[in-house]
């Protein structure tokens, strides 16, 4: 059963959250609850959903914003029947923890060394408040105080506060967040005017997607309509460790500059290397038209951009790969959290510092759980096997190829720059799903 039938996106009953870019600069939560009580549970849900804006009616001069996600083990603690339940895929029922090894989280990044509560079967539902300032975000958080307050059954159980400053700059200090897809019928521009929009099944269940079929949606269809699914993970960034390795690798300062643009892709302003290879351009970096419209397709020995660095390997647009990259496209919503590492410091300081990473889409399988194996850990679709994502994958000492004439640079014993400290995969319901949820009476 589908509700697409060529119609428009029902703009007014999708999550804002799902589909809007956030603000910046930015202050924002993510709160982990257990459901102890289902009719809490539900109560809370109740109060919440008059709260959330829609696609339509969210303000973009405020950008102010609260979402709400569940897990599987949420919606059963809800009540939600096991007919329906079953209706979701196999992947999302298992969750992130059990997923784990395919998914390449395995070693440092295994469940069991992850921060608790986190991929246990206690995280059932997801808030993440944003907010351009601490000041705006207070008005979210007293929102979810005022909506938990009598309900005992509902607990928190863990908080993860993010903030970025108006330079955008992650942890290892590189511009964030600039290259979002635009979907079909949404209004929303996106990043790169050299590509053609995405159909809004990829991201939004119910709707025609790149495979030109219907995104399947779980049932009853009130439940599964205008939904996506979120991945959720908590990275911790060894930024010491990357300074050093850059530093006893580098002949210079300026080599040392090259070297972490090769690993990114990207310079730290945000310059693209497919467009500035050989020095940043902050101007380039710092402009919104500018610093994300370009492919690849021009260069594919990867002279300017490696094919193995990690913006072309997360989105390697029209260049050759194995695969249909249109099959793959996520929206990446990466906020920073944890004091930085001031400038210059190469012994690691002891401190939490990381980026909270969420999946946004309508496959975890084909976009997020995809990208992670095939993409990330495997070497296969670029040509070399042995390598892996420099950045952010699970290296082994397969190295890192920077191509270069006459002779091209071969880097080895890249260690673990990103360490996984947890996750979990959750569904992100239209409002009248979360509406069906809260009038349950199982």
């Amino acid at each position: 059963m589908s509700i697409e039938t060529g119609n428009a996106l029902e703009l007014d009953d999708i999550q804002a959250a799902a589909l809007q870019p956030r603000p910046i600069p930015y202050a924002g939560f993510y709160l982990a609850l257990r459901i102890d009580d289902r009719r809490q549970g539900r109560e809370l849900l109740r109060r919440l959903t008059p709260a959330l804006d829609s696609v339509a009616s969210f303000d973009p001069a405020r950008q102010v914003s609260l979402a709400v996600a569940l897990s599987f083990q949420g919606l059963k603690a809800l009540g939600v029947p096991e007919e329906s339940l079953a209706t979701f895929p196999e992947e999302f029922r298992e969750g992130m923890a059990a997923r784990a090894e395919y998914i390449g989280d395995i070693g440092e990044n295994a469940p069991e060394n992850w921060e608790g509560p986190l991929g246990s079967k206690d995280v059932h539902l997801i808030l993440a408040g944003l907010a351009p300032d601490a000041i705006r975000l207070e008005t979210v958080l007293l929102l979810v105080r005022d909506a938990l307050r009598d309900l005992p059954g509902v607990v928190v159980i863990w908080q993860q506060d993010v903030h970025v400053g108006p330079d955008e700059k992650e942890p290892f200090g590189f511009r964030d967040g600039i290259g979002q897809p635009a979907i079909e019928g949404t209004g929303i521009p996106g990043t790169n005017p050299y590509e053609e929009p995405l159909k809004a099944g990829e991201f939004i269940t119910g709707y025609k997607n790149e495979t030109h079929g219907i995104t399947p949606v779980p049932q009853p269809e009130v439940l599964g309509r205008n939904g996506t699914y979120v991945a959720f993970r908590k990275l911790h960034t060894r930024v010491a460790e990357f300074r050093k390795y850059l530093h006893e690798r580098a002949t210079d300062t300026a080599d040392e500059e090259l070297l972490a643009a090769k690993l990114v892709g990207r310079w730290p302003s945000g310059a693209p290397l497919a467009l500035t290879p050989d020095k940043d351009d902050p101007e380039l970096g710092a402009d919104p038209k500018r610093n994300n419209a370009y492919m690849y397709g021009d260069d594919p020995e990867g002279l300017k951009c490696p094919v193995g660095a990690h913006s072309r390997r997360m989105n390697p647009r029209d260049a050759v790969v194995t695969g249909e990259v249109r099959l793959h496209r996520m929206i990446r919503r990466g906020t920073t959290y944890g004091p930085p590492l001031p400038k210059g410091v190469l012994e690691d300081d002891g401190a939490d510092r990381g980026i909270m990473f969420a999946f946004v889409g309508a496959s975890l399988d084909r976009q997020f759980e995809f990208v992670q194996r095939q993409w990330v850990n495997d070497g296969k679709f670029i040509g070399a096997p042995a390598e892996k994502d420099p950045l952010i994958g699970v290296n082994d000492d397969g190295g890192f190829t920077v191509p270069r004439k006459p002779i091209r640079r071969r880097f080895k014993g890249l260690p673990p720059f990103v360490v996984n400290r947890g996750g979990e995969y959750c569904f992100m319901p239209g409002l009248s799903a979360l509406r069906w949820i809260a009038d349950l009476d199982t």
